[in-house]
């Protein structure tokens, strides 16, 4: 016997521990004070950025902390969890006492309270009582779901209510933040996000994790049919478009265009524009000039390729391609980097940028090379995302927008009114109550009472 009411002692304490409003204060801190410091410090960075920046011992500490994917993490996901389980045992704690409000058939009616009200209207009316009723009753069936009228030995009194269900807008409230906590948690531990680079008329059905960098096979291909890029006068970038196919079977169930802002969505999955940039071609034509005989040579030749140069001219290696290449603080757009090995003398990195062809005569040497013939092609850099709890989110967002609603604009009413026989007239006696908006309340009474004076 004794150690049933220990157990069930232990069960109690625990249970109140959950439902304690201290714990759930003691939560959001942490939440927020968590929250502060991944906004503070950078998620998903480069180990080596991190490294850089807080040296060895701290990105040893933060690293064994998550702290760099604070979001994903054990002590994270645990203190939502932790927060789901208060906010449950909080609202069943509290629930039986609403419960016993909202779905009562015949809810209980307290005379005096409604006398003891302040701000009570009364008022005199030259009919009877046995008059009014029926007025009354059909005034009040109008406005109020639930009415009873009572006969007393004077007149009758009747007792209106609305809104009851009102009172459980604070649950959809807290539902709402736990289908939040929940769609969150779905997404942190079944989502993905990955990058891929696509090349044009390529095919790929796999991405690279962004957190991991593990491969994330998907169920179906993804295509790049086309990549178009516009720019302004300026020279930037003005808008890149990617046209996508989705494979599945070896034929394109889904083709559309995807920029920046627009994604493609599929079976859960999101395809957002990221980045983009351009591949040689795998054979270019390059162009060697002789400075005294001025005779020229072509040759064809693709990245890591050496080959002799003619007419006894050395060798050439063309080792390397830029999208992108400053040269002095300038930007030379797509370049070639080669090595020159003359048949006397040293070896040299020759720059050959695809817009310049003759860039490359300002270095002093026998030979001048140009790019003479060059089509390349553009790759697309997508960003793919999966997160399964993203609906349940939207969701918990719209419960919470009718819970805020109900919560804050709409409140359980409850109307006296009291109608008793003097001499030849009747007085009145008008009182409401509302669980919430005191002040409007005793503005609608007051209008009540106007509105039967009037009838």
């Amino acid at each position: 016997m004794r150690e049933k009411e220990i157990s069930a002692d232990s069960s109690n304490k625990l249970w109140n521990f959950f439902a304690s409003v201290r714990l759930t204060v003691i939560i959001l801190l942490s939440l927020a004070t968590t929250s502060v410091i991944g906004t503070i410090i950078p998620q998903n960075e480069s180990p080596a950025a991190y490294f850089r920046q807080y040296g060895e011992f701290f990105y040893r500490l933060f690293n064994a902390l998550d702290i760099f994917d604070m979001y994903h993490s054990w002590w994270f996901q645990f203190l939502l969890l932790l927060l789901t389980l208060n906010i449950v045992v909080c609202s069943i704690n509290r629930l039986s006492s609403t419960w016993k409000i909202v779905f009562t058939k015949n809810p209980p009616f307290n005379l005096s309270k409604f006398k003891n009200l302040p701000d009570k209207e009364e008022f005199t009316d030259n009919r009877s009582p046995e008059q009014l009723k029926k007025i009354y009753e059909s005034f009040f069936s109008k406005s109020f779901g639930h009415r009873r009228i009572e006969d007393t030995e004077k007149g009758f009194r009747i007792f209106a209510e609305k809104g009851r269900w009102t009172r459980l807008g604070v649950y959809f409230v807290h539902l709402s933040i736990i289908l939040m906590i929940i769609g969150g948690l779905l997404g942190s531990i079944f989502g993905f996000e990955g990058l891929v680079n696509i090349p044009e008329n390529e095919v790929v059905s796999s991405i690279m994790l962004r957190k991991t960098g593990e491969i994330q096979k998907l169920d179906f291909g993804i295509r790049l049919e086309s990549f178009n890029l516009s720019f302004y006068d300026s020279g930037a970038p003005k808008e890149y478009r990617s046209t996508l196919s989705i494979i599945e079977n070896g034929e394109a169930v889904l083709k559309q265009d995807v920029i920046v802002n627009d994604p493609l969505r599929y079976k859960g999955i999101n395809i957002f524009q990221s980045s983009y940039g351009t591949l040689p071609p795998p054979k270019i034509t390059l162009t060697f000039k002789n400075r005294e005989t001025g005779k020229e040579f072509e040759k064809n030749a693709g990245l890591g390729e050496e080959f002799d140069i003619p007419d006894g001219g050395g060798r050439f290696l063309l080792k390397d391609f830029k999208g992108s290449f400053n040269f002095m603080g300038h930007n030379m757009g797509m370049t070639f980097i080669g090595t020159l090995t003359p048949v006397s003398g040293d070896a040299v990195d020759v720059f050959l940028p695809v817009q310049f062809p003759n860039f490359d005569r300002m270095r002093k040497g026998a030979l001048s090379v140009s790019v003479a013939d060059f089509k390349h092609r553009y790759y697309t850099g997508l960003q793919v995302t999966k997160d399964p709890g993203v609906f349940i989110v939207y969701v918990g967002f719209l419960v919470m927008i009718i819970g805020c609603f109900i919560t804050f604009f709409m409140s359980h009413q409850r109307i006296c009114v009291e109608v008793t026989r003097s001499q030849d007239r009747s007085k009145v006696m008008v009182a409401g109550t509302a669980n919430k908006n005191k002040m409007g309340m005793h503005m609608k009474t007051r209008k009540i009472s106007q509105g039967l004076i009037g009838i």
